[in-house]
């Protein structure tokens, strides 16, 4: 995931702004870290670049 799409990026339950945390950055691409909702506090990972940002309820289906 690249860093400039946090200008676009919302939470997908409340559409609040979102807080990224960087666990591992490879140059301009965030790997590994998560998105927090500043309203609801939900937490989206960011795995193998990817934001997964579905909601609570499906992202626990999916796994």
């Amino acid at each position: 995931m690249f860093s400039d799409l946090m200008e676009i990026l919302a939470c997908p339950t409340d559409h609040g702004e979102l807080t990224l945390v960087v666990e591992r950055q490879e140059e301009n691409d965030i790997v590994a870290g998560t998105l927090t909702c500043q309203v609801c506090g939900e937490v989206y990972p960011i795995v193998d670049s990817i934001p997964n940002l579905l909601p609570p309820e499906l992202r626990q289906a999916s796994v």
